[in-house]
């Protein structure tokens, strides 16, 4: 059954690249959400398919997208960023993923991320590993401050953690970037590129991370919320550590001192 659910993640996930790249270029209308990030017609229009999808193929599954939810009282929920990196998508910078997970539970179980600037498939099912287009995908085993060692943050409005005073912190020992895809930066620490990113999202960050979940603990790496714990995936979470797992308690020390 996972694999019948992860080959339907696929599927969504195909045509959302097929639309991300038809409007690429274009000039888009944008609408901007109450805490003032980007919204498109190609967000809307990826999300509503899904919605639609689910409820011919799963019926009793509910679906919680960053722009539109399908509500049902289902253990099932299909977790979605249709557009992960508006912002740099519509300045026209090829850095914007489609993410999308089955949420059991509160627990990811199937996970898929697609790049489609790369036509890069992420996939994992829970105790089956982590993938890029069928080849198996592992973190790296740097630890913080090892060379090459690279930290991507989340920079934007958040009321839990002092992000600058953090980034001067621990640009001594990290490289710091902030690439505008907290998903694509997942992807990076699931293949071994980078090795940590900390996400300060609250409200719908779990579609920002439901997928990346699945897949970066498949690779190795490990994921909790900003302060250490599990956290459910169906709705509202508590940001995010994400990293290669070695080093995660040395970056939970340092962002406890910059907790708001």
């Amino acid at each position: 059954m996972f694999n019948e659910y992860l080959e339907f993640a696929k599927e969504i996930a195909l045509y959302a690249g097929k639309i991300m790249l038809e409007f690429y270029q274009d000039k888009l209308d944008l609408n901007y959400k109450e805490d003032k990030t980007v919204v498109t017609l190609v967000d809307k229009k990826i999300n509503s398919y899904l919605i639609e999808k689910v409820k011919e193929k799963y019926k009793n599954h509910s679906v919680n997208g960053e722009e539109e939810s399908y509500k049902k009282n289902s253990e099932y929920v299909w977790v979605c960023d249709p557009l992960d990196g508006t912002g740099m998508y519509v300045n026209h910078i090829p850095v914007f993923v489609f993410s999308l997970a089955l949420v059991y539970n509160g627990e990811p179980i199937v996970g898929v991320v697609y790049n489609a600037n790369e036509d890069k498939m992420y996939s994992a099912i829970k105790g089956e590993g982590a993938y890029c287009n069928n080849v198996k995908i592992h973190v790296n085993d740097k630890d913080l401050g090892d060379l090459g060692y690279r930290t991507n943050i989340e920079i934007f409005h958040n009321d839990i953690i002092d992000e600058v005073s953090l980034i001067k912190e621990l640009k001594s020992s990290s490289k710091i970037s902030s690439i505008g895809s907290v998903a694509r930066s997942c992807m990076a620490i699931a293949t071994g590129d980078f090795s940590c990113d900390i996400f300060p999202g609250t409200s719908h960050g779990n579609c920002d991370l439901a997928a990346s979940y699945v897949i970066v603990t498949e690779a190795g790496g490990k994921v909790t919320n900003i302060y250490g714990k599990e956290q459910r995936y169906d709705g509202d979470i508590k940001g995010a550590i994400i990293s290669n797992g070695k080093s995660h308690s040395k970056i939970l020390q340092k962002v406890r001192n910059y907790l708001l």
